[in-house]
């Protein structure tokens, strides 16, 4: 990897430094440099993607759901049920959501210009979320087994629907088969699969102290040859046939093989990377990073992040509704929730991302909410969710979709997000999120394209994308405001291809004028024929 910035020197003689995160006077320091790498890209249909995020318990149930008995850990709700979102027995709440229920509604995602479909763990439990697995080797039986995974799988393949999995490098539940091995047996091969307190195995290192998350120890040649080393490994299995996976979303990847003094993280990643790339090399493999995830993503293994840091958390600051509260998500416990102005948001987004190599960041998923967070509509009307949405679908990066966004669902923290979705009523956002995902896959600047900031004050911002063919300006506003750009800046203006909430577009030789009258987001085409150079 090469790291440089431009060093500017104006005819005035001034001079500036222009690097990743922008222009700057004062010298900066090496983080912020652009990067050049020469390790293997993704593959070329990751970049452009839309994706959509299912919880499998809670999307749909199929006909043969209803025939399935609730397994002793769970407690067995009814579809309209309400979530219970706090203390023991969330994740014991079961639904019955499961893979031929997904199945089932592909053309929902087709309607909505889905083009990836990540799902949640799929595999044995005891829980409803799954990140507890009890086994790698079969899909959990509640969720339909591996012929479902097939069924789904090809049903989205027949329509151009690519799919991904989810899989918890940094531990297993505590009913896996590996752990039950070791617990209270230090003489069984799995025992150095884990962290151990005792000699006796008695008791163990968990995940964020949950009992039921034992951490996984790295340093153990058989624990890699199983799980992520090889064709014959978990990493491997379900990216071939019969069940075709495109690809993995590591789960905790920050904290995988990182505890004390053992820093494994590098190793399991370019482990993994390698194995999919020996025997699938035409997957993609994002990796959950919650704050700065820039010190592991060079792109020799996890090749996109998924990480607040960048993209949710800014958003959030800048676009929530006005009123104060305390504000513990995303991994910061703010006794307060920070109010960013369009300006301090463009500078987080910079900060966090310009540390990328450029074909990361193509890639870095822009969640407006997930399963870990709160619904944005709980912190925001439908016109700001459809500036969030705008924003996710145009900045570079992966836009993603938790299922339920589209019916406008809420949901006060992740566990209450998780509700099953209301079939039957109208998803009243899925015809924004159409409009928004068929001009993203019909614009190979919105795709692929350079991003340049035009300007950011404290209500609106405006950008634009663009390729040596094809230049966008996107402009987005969280309340009534006017924003100016002159004509070097903008080019010939042509009409707007997609514009929510009251705007009003106007050009004159002098540039550009829009004026919103509340939240709203408008994408302007121009004629300019490339980049610019101002």
């Amino acid at each position: 990897m090469t790291t440089y910035r431009f060093l500017v020197n104006r005819a005035d003689g001034t001079a500036v430094w222009l690097n990743a995160e922008g222009v700057d006077v004062i010298e900066p320091v090496d983080t912020q440099d652009f990067r050049v790498t020469t390790f293997t890209r993704p593959p070329a249909w990751a970049t452009g993607q839309v994706l959509y995020q299912v919880f499998p318990d809670r999307f749909a149930r199929s006909a043969a759901a209803a025939d399935r008995e609730a397994p002793s850990w769970a407690l067995a709700a009814a579809w309209d049920d309400e979530v219970v979102h706090t203390g023991p027995d969330t994740p014991r709440q079961y639904f019955g959501g499961d893979l031929d229920g997904i199945t089932e509604h592909l053309d929902h995602l087709t309607d909505l210009g889905v083009t990836l479909l990540y799902l949640t763990p799929i595999f044995p439990a005891r829980s409803n979320h799954r990140y507890d697995a009890s086994t790698f080797d079969e899909v959990d039986p509640l969720l339909g087994g591996d012929a479902a995974l097939v069924r789904l799988v090809e049903a989205a393949h027949a329509r151009g629907i690519r799919v991904i999995g989810d899989l918890t490098t940094n531990h297993t539940g505590d009913a896996h088969e590996w752990f039950l091995a070791a617990h209270h047996q230090p003489a069984a091969p799995e025992g150095e699969f884990y962290y151990w307190k005792d000699a006796a195995h008695d008791d163990y290192v968990a995940w964020a102290d949950v009992p039921s998350l034992p951490k996984l120890n790295w340093n153990s040649a058989e624990l890699r040859r199983r799980f992520v080393e090889g064709p014959t490994s978990v990493v491997a299995r379900w990216l071939l046939p019969p069940f075709n996976l495109d690809g993995w979303r590591i789960d905790v990847a920050n904290q995988t093989g990182r505890l004390g003094s053992d820093d494994l993280n590098r190793e399991v990643q370019r482990t993994v990377r390698a194995t999919m790339d020996a025997i699938s090399p035409d997957t993609v493999l994002y990796a959950e990073s919650t704050n700065d995830a820039s010190r592991d993503f060079d792109g020799d293994g996890w090749q996109a992040p998924m990480s607040y840091a960048g993209f949710t958390r800014p958003l959030w600051h800048w676009l929530r509704r006005g009123e104060p509260r305390p504000h513990h998500h995303f991994g910061i416990p703010y006794e307060i929730e920070p109010r960013y102005t369009a300006a301090e948001l463009v500078a987080s987004y910079r900060r966090f991302t310009a540390a990328f190599p450029w074909p990361v960041r193509q890639l870095a998923m822009n969640a407006i909410n997930t399963h870990d967070t709160p619904r944005f509509a709980e912190r925001a009307d439908d016109e700001a969710q459809l500036v969030a949405a705008g924003l996710s679908l145009t900045l570079p990066g992966t836009p993603v979709l938790f299922a339920g966004d589209e019916f406008g669902l809420s949901g006060v923290n992740g566990e209450d997000a998780r509700a099953p979705l209301p079939w039957g009523s109208e998803p009243r956002l899925g015809p924004a999120y159409r409009s928004l995902a068929t001009l993203r896959t019909g614009s190979a600047a919105l795709q692929d394209g350079a991003l340049r900031w035009l300007d950011a004050d404290d209500d609106v911002l405006a950008f634009t994308r663009e390729t040596a063919e094809e230049r966008i300006i996107v402009v987005a506003a969280r309340a009534a405001s006017t924003l100016t750009l002159p004509a070097s800046a903008t080019g010939q203006i042509l009409a707007a291809v997609l514009t929510f909430g009251d705007v009003t577009v106007s050009t004159d030789a002098d540039g550009l004028t829009v004026a919103t009258h509340g939240p709203a987001f408008v994408v302007l085409p121009t004629a300019y024929p490339g980049p610019s150079a101002g």
